[in-house]
């Protein structure tokens, strides 16, 4: 993959979750590029938000069935990101 970052993060992810998270344990959820690695996806991080990240754990996470109708389909795989910050830093995303 291009080690473009603004092609690594797809989006950040707004959850009740992670909204939790956010604010206990300073770690924030991101819908990342399945290409990407750990290095990547912290380089990008800090690098869009100004901030010092201190580890970074991933997910893969498969489609889910769907019917609609009489068609039977599959929603697409996509991975999801956890970014722990340094305690002195936080991204005002809520």
């Amino acid at each position: 993959m291009e080690n473009d970052i603004y092609n690594v993060i797809v989006r950040p992810l707004v959850t009740e979750k992670g909204t939790h998270q956010s604010q206990a344990l300073n770690a924030y959820a991101f819908q990342v590029n399945p290409e990407a690695n750990k290095a990547q996806i912290r380089q990008a991080v800090e690098k869009i938000y100004g901030v010092k990240v201190l580890e970074v754990r991933t997910a893969n996470r498969r489609g889910k069935p769907r019917r609609v109708g009489y068609k039977r389909g599959k929603t697409s795989r996509w991975k999801k990101a956890v970014v722990v910050l340094h305690p002195d830093h936080h991204i005002d995303l809520f």
